[in-house]
């Protein structure tokens, strides 16, 4: 795509970096930048700035936070009996979403997957161990997308864990195997979380 402006191509090039934005998007949204008052646009360039300067990882779960705590770690409450695992701060949105769960999360930062050269090592796996040692966890959820990856990160889990009281149990099958979580619907998920059923060890 040949344009006229080399400041527009540039501003093009940038959305389309964006996922799921193709060049034509890219053009509907620089030129509806243009039509933008520019207070509005340095408002939002100044956001984007912002969130990429001064965002956090929270020390505790690893969700995204503005502080060194997440405001659902802060969270008093909440169950602290109850702790949900996950794969990506994607999934703890959705599932916020569904209105269903009052427990705490932690952020595994993806699934164990040898074929792609991630293991457990690469994870948020022993900081979630040291919580189930120092915290009082009763229920592991594992809301994990049911894929083999998914399922091979369980079973991992579980046999770190295999020595505790702690119940492991997983999300009820309402989502699809092979499906992404954070592409399910809220109804279903929302059902899932509270029709989760106990991880054979």
């Amino acid at each position: 795509m040949e344009l006229s402006s080399k400041l527009l191509q540039n501003a093009v090039e940038a959305f389309s970096s964006l996922p799921g934005i193709g060049k034509r998007s890219a053009l509907r949204l620089a030129l509806f930048v243009l039509k933008k008052d520019e207070n509005q646009v340095n408002s939002f360039a100044e956001a984007i700035k912002n969130l990429r300067a001064n965002i956090k990882y929270c020390s505790k779960c690893h969700n995204l936070s503005d502080t060194e705590i997440c405001s659902i770690c802060s969270n008093t409450m909440r169950d602290d009996s109850l702790l949900c695992v996950v794969e990506s701060i994607k999934d703890i949105i959705a599932i916020e979403e569904t209105g269903q769960y009052r427990g705490y999360y932690h952020v595994l930062g993806g699934i164990i997957d040898p074929l792609n050269g991630i293991g457990p090592e690469e994870l948020n796996i022993e900081s979630l161990l040291n919580r189930t040692k120092n915290e009082d966890i009763e229920e592991l959820i594992m809301a994990i997308s049911p894929t083999i990856e998914g399922d091979t990160t369980i079973f991992y889990l579980t046999e770190q864990l295999k020595n505790t009281e702690i119940k492991i149990s997983t999300i009820a099958r309402g989502v699809s195997f092979g499906g992404e979580l954070e592409y399910a619907d809220g109804v279903t998920l929302g059902r899932s979380i509270m029709a989760r059923t106990s991880y054979k060890r």
